[in-house]
C-alpha cells in the first residue's frame, strides 16, 4: 500500500527476513569465490540467492492471487514454471563464468555451478526451507574450501611428476 510513505506487512516483513537469509547464505559462498578470485564472487552470489528468492516469493503471490480471482476458471497456474524460468536464467549467467578460457584448460566451471546451487539455495529459503539452505550452504562451504585444498594438492604433486618426468 503506497500512500505517501511506504508500508510493509507482516508478510512483507517475513518475506524481506527470508530474502536476507538468502542474501547471507549467498553470500558466504561468494566470500569464497572471491577468495579464489574467481569471476563471480560476494556480490553477484548475493544478488542470484536474494533474486532467486525473491522471484519464488513473488510468483507464490501471483499464484494466489490468480487463484482467488480465478477460482471456477479451468485454467490452473502452475508455480514450477517459476523454478524453470530461475533454472534457464541462472544457467545462461553461469555460462558467462565459464566461457572465460585460459591456455588449453577451461576456467570456470566450479563457480557456474556454485551460481547454480546458489540460486537454488535462494528458492530453498523463499518455499520455507531455511533449514535445507542452511545446511546445504554448509556443505557447499566445505566442499569449496576442503576440497579445494585437496585439488590444489594434487596438482602440485601432478606438476611435480611431471617436472621430474621431462628431466629424465
Amino acid at each position: 500500500m503506497l500512500t505517501g510513505t511506504i508500508m510493509l506487512d507482516a508478510i512483507d516483513l517475513e518475506n524481506l527476513q527470508a530474502i536476507a537469509i538468502s542474501a547471507a547464505c549467498g553470500g558466504i559462498l561468494g566470500i569464497e569465490r572471491e577468495i579464489a578470485g574467481k569471476p563471480a564472487g560476494i556480490r553477484t552470489h548475493i544478488f542470484v540467492c536474494a533474486g532467486s528468492a525473491l522471484m519464488m516469493i513473488l510468483g507464490q503471490e501471483i499464484v494466489r492471487q490468480f487463484e482467488q480471482q480465478e477460482t471456477d476458471s479451468l485454467l490452473k497456474a502452475d508455480p514450477i514454471r517459476i523454478l524453470q524460468a530461475i533454472v534457464v536464467g541462472i544457467s545462461f549467467l553461469g555460462a558467462g563464468t565459464i566461457v572465460h578460457q585460459k591456455g588449453e584448460g577451461v576456467e570456470g566451471l566450479t563457480t557456474a555451478a556454485t551460481i547454480y546451487l546458489t540460486a537454488g539455495i535462494g528458492v530453498a529459503v523463499a518455499v520455507d526451507r531455511t533449514g535445507l539452505a542452511l545446511a546445504v550452504t554448509g556443505f557447499a562451504v566445505a566442499v569449496l574450501f576442503f576440497l579445494g585444498l585437496v585439488e590444489h594438492r594434487i596438482k602440485r604433486f601432478n606438476d611435480a611428476k611431471n617436472d621430474a618426468d621431462e628431466r629424465q
